[in-house]
């Protein structure tokens, strides 16, 4: 029988790809799971125009899930030139809480897939120029961005932020940097988002990184389907894992999950507003 979540520490998921096809024939069942594991906010991750609308249906059709509307980094070359009047419109919605995820990867240029030096420019200029029209609709509609970065693109990432410094937010999620790495994104004001990784045997460098970051300053995530933490790695991830992950870093950071529960929701209702709020879902997407 499933303890109810009032009767365990809550935490939320801040970054799942519900609509990713594993999950369809059994969403239901899989939110189910992260309620009776105490999850009781998810975030679905929008990665083009086309999955944030399936991200907002789902937070339409579920009280404790939100969507993050925007268009990944690494499906640059499909994208609009322009983007910012659907991030505009997508904004409006009173489930969206944030855009993205967006920002830079490098880890798998053109030229690691037999492609030109020109082909590389190419698609990182693209990159830079979709991860701008984020940062500019953020800007003017008073959300933040979730901001994907992979590859050695940390300082182009952070460069390109800093500009919006105080207008525009970022969290870098899955955040496997160093502690100065966190230290520089801490200081313009952003946060960072931990995943499963933290649970890894081989994931000594994030606890570390983990460690140096004050509690208030970061958020849990699954970034599920992938990268399911121990004792289920190898396996799906999904919402539910996040119950793992949360006690491994309430040990490293040697307080209590109660503890935890607070300072993590705490942290994500101030950096997603939307949140916090009871409005009734507009339904943009027939």
């Amino acid at each position: 029988m499933a303890i109810p979540a009032s009767a365990m520490a809550v935490f939320f998921d801040t970054h799942a790809h519900l609509d990713h096809a594993d999950f369809a024939p059994e969403i239901e069942q899989v939110i189910a799971r992260a309620h009776a594991a105490g999850i009781t906010k998810i975030i679905a991750i929008g990665t083009d125009l086309a999955s944030s609308a399936r991200a907002i249906k789902l937070a339409e059709a579920h009280a404790g899930i939100y969507a993050v509307a925007g268009w990944h980094p690494s499906h640059v070359l499909e994208a609009p030139a322009d983007l910012r009047p659907a991030l505009h419109e997508l904004a409006q919605h009173p489930k969206v809480v944030a855009l993205g995820e967006t920002g830079l990867d490098y880890y798998r240029l053109p030229s690691s897939r037999g492609g030109t030096p020109a082909e590389d420019e190419t698609y990182q200029r693209r990159q830079a120029e979709l991860f701008q029209q984020h940062l500019e609709v953020a800007a003017a509609t008073g959300l933040n961005c979730v901001i994907h970065q992979r590859g050695e693109c940390f300082s182009d990432t952070l460069a390109q932020l800093q500009p919006f410094a105080g207008r525009v937010r970022g969290v870098f999620h899955c955040f496997a940097n160093d502690v100065a790495a966190m230290q520089r994104v801490l200081a313009l004001g952003s946060l960072v988002s931990f995943t499963g990784i933290v649970t890894f045997k081989n994931g000594q460098n994030v606890r570390a990184t983990l460690a140096a970051t004050p509690l208030g300053e970061f958020m849990l995530e699954t970034d599920c389907p992938y990268l399911a933490p121990v004792p289920h790695r190898g396996q799906r991830c999904e919402p539910a894992h996040v119950k793992e992950i949360s006690e491994m870093i309430a040990q490293v950071k040697g307080c209590s999950l109660e503890e935890f529960s607070a300072a993590t929701c705490r942290t994500a209702e101030r950096f997603f507003p939307k949140l916090a709020t009871r409005a009734l879902p507009v339904v943009f997407f027939p």
